[in-house]
């Protein structure tokens, strides 16, 4: 078994409380992938001083020698491709191709900021004075605290750091304790690339601990965390007497819009890969389909149908399309809300169940149908292959029944008519509208962020408007003649 370090200074080192965790593959308990530090608010301290320490030189760096490093990272990170997914796919249980597809798409984040090294630039206005003009130019921020979930392990972190990074602050990060190795990969290929040290350092542990510290302590100068919505609550209230800026994305619970004209093929499709893709462990995952009445029957058959045909097991097995729960907690989890939702009155129809026999906690792709908008499955996140079909009579109840949720992250539709599908657009309360795609999956180049409880609404994530949380912008006034 390895016992993996933190990163703090430059220095891969122990807890200084000396105490560890275990990280073990969900879909093979037996698997243990290694130990990690189960770290104190002292290493928590002692990583928020190396970052105090080496990010004004770091941001002396001209930008466009910050995006070079971020290049050489990944290209790194490429290099390692099918290493790097194999131990995605141990560590939280999403299947291979999946988790190929999340490393590749870190590395291209690292590349698109790499670019904008050459790109941070701020603005020229003219001036009411004669001989003189005004700019704009971005600064970093500082030290930047980043808290990472573990469902997308690999592409969150890289959306984060890669443009802190570029805009010259230093960063400590805490990777979830579930899927920490992937994240102590990314931290291990920029210091290859040539990162200096205490620009990024690395603590792993509790979030009650580490977590605390991290995002209380007077050296974080902004935080961007990415969770559910108790902790990213909890975390703005804890920030907010210092006026410290803020970034949370959080839940979701995300409709898919079936209109009575849609292609049934292709809406089953987008069901299963947005309800059913990684395990439904996503915060754009689908967890409602609202469906006109017309094509009910035929839509909820098929997808039942291709649901009970999904095969469940190892990621790591090619023919896999489903893998496990990523823990055990997680599982009760989901298990806890299929009663639920037979207790409310919901029909189950297909899953609700564990696999017996397997030495990992997986459970069938579940689906309900005749449920009702106010049914706590179909208000409370789930996070997991748990999906909910609810009826609607028509396209202004479907936008309803959508926007009836506390959330407000993805939503999708799907239609041939280009009329209701602008028409969703406009009205849907979300972040992220999807048009006959599923709600999960992103491009990694255009903004992303929700509404309503699932983000603070302060500033998007991902492409160059990421850079926004990153920098603060200062106003400059130039007189060249009198």
């Amino acid at each position: 078994m390895k016992a993996y370090l933190n990163y703090i200074g430059g220095e891969w080192r122990p807890s200084r409380g000396g105490a560890t965790f275990e990280d073990r593959n969900p879909a093979d308990w037996d698997d243990v992938i290694g130990t990690f530090p189960l770290s104190t608010r002292q290493d928590a301290v002692e990583a928020l001083s190396a970052a105090r320490a080496a990010q004004p030189g770091w941001a002396a760096m001209s930008p466009v020698q910050r995006g070079e490093i971020l290049l050489r990272a990944g290209l790194i990170m490429e290099s390692r491709l099918d290493d790097l997914a194999r131990t995605l796919t141990r560590e939280e249980g999403k299947t291979l191709r999946e988790a190929t597809g999340e490393v590749r798409r870190a590395v291209e984040i690292f590349k698109f900021f790499a670019g904008e090294g050459r790109r941070l630039t701020g603005a020229v206005f003219p001036s009411d004075r004669p001989g003189s003009f005004d700019m704009t130019r971005r600064e970093p921020l500082g030290v930047v605290t980043i808290i990472t979930p573990w469902n997308f392990p690999v592409a969150i972190p890289a959306w984060k750091m890669a443009p802190a990074l570029v805009a010259g602050n230093a960063v400590v990060f805490k990777p979830a304790s579930l899927s920490p190795l992937i994240g102590l990969e990314i931290v291990r290929a920029l210091e290859e690339a040539g990162l200096p040290d205490g620009v990024v350092n690395l603590v792993t542990g509790s979030g009650g601990v580490v977590g605390d510290e991290l995002t209380g302590n007077e050296m974080v100068d902004a935080i961007s965390f990415t969770g559910s919505y108790e902790v990213g609550y909890g975390i703005y209230q804890r920030a907010a007497p210092r006026m410290v800026r803020i970034q949370t994305e959080m839940g979701g619970k995300n409709p898919l819009v079936v209109l009575a004209d849609a292609d049934l093929d292709l809406a089953v499709q987008l069901a299963v890969i947005g309800g059913y893709g990684g395990t439904g462990q996503s915060c754009t995952a689908t967890s409602r389909i609202i469906v006109e009445e017309p094509i009910l029957e035929a839509f909820t058959q098929r997808l039942k149908e291709r649901a009970e045909s999904l095969r469940v097991g190892n990621g790591l097995d090619p023919d896999v399309e489903m893998g496990p729960a990523v823990s055990e907690e997680q599982l009760r989890i989901d298990l806890d809300y299929i009663e639920i939702g037979k207790r409310e009155g919901a029909r189950l129809i297909a899953g609700g169940d564990v696999i017996e026999g397997m030495n990992g906690y997986f459970i069938r792709p579940t689906l309900f149908a005749d449920v009702r908008p106010d049914m706590r499955i179909a208000q409370e996140e789930i996070f997991g292959p748990v999906i909910g079909i609810i009826p609607v009579r028509d396209f202004g109840e479907a936008v309803a029944v959508a926007n009836q949720v506390q959330y407000g992250l993805s939503a999708s539709i799907c239609t041939n008519d280009m009329r209701r599908a602008f028409q969703f657009a406009e009205q849907v309360e979300a972040g992220v509208v999807k048009i006959n795609q599923p709600t999960t999956g992103l491009d990694l180049h255009v903004p992303f962020g929700g509404f309503k409880r699932s983000s603070s609404g302060t500033f998007k994530e991902q492409g160059r408007i990421a850079l926004d949380f990153y920098t603060r912008l200062k106003t400059v006034y130039v007189g060249y003649a009198p």
